[in-house]
């Protein structure tokens, strides 16, 4: 399962909701289900963003629908992130030494039409 965050800014009518029911989001997430995404953990922020919540997933299209769910119960707009762990970015981002091109050097009376033993 991968993980990612969904981040939440409410709308006109999210507000208009949490007003009525400043237990809107834990209540109508709690006990929310998606086949293959699983809620983690719910936050409010201060910034930018209104809510974080983080969520593990089978594979995008699962969280895809929990985001879609999420949004429609709760007047929430979602951005979701998918997260890749630092430690794992470091593997794939380290060049491989035997990837490397090899220099080819041309000399001054070389063209690039001649080829090996076109003399």
């Amino acid at each position: 399962m991968s993980l990612y965050f969904l981040l939440g800014s409410l709308t006109h009518d999210g507000q208009r909701m949490l007003h009525t029911n400043p237990n809107l989001i834990g209540d109508r997430t709690r006990n929310m289900t998606v086949p293959g995404a699983e809620i983690l953990g719910r936050y409010a922020v201060l910034g930018r963003y209104d809510f974080v919540m983080m969520v593990e997933a089978d594979d995008n299209d699962a969280v895809a629908r929990l985001s879609l769910e999420i949004g429609m119960h709760t007047g929430l707009h979602l951005e979701t992130l998918p997260a890749i762990p630092v430690g794992f970015m470091g593997d794939w981002m380290t060049p491989d030494p035997s990837d490397q091109a090899e220099s080819v050097g041309l000399t001054p009376d070389s063209t690039l039409e001649d080829g090996p033993g076109d003399e």
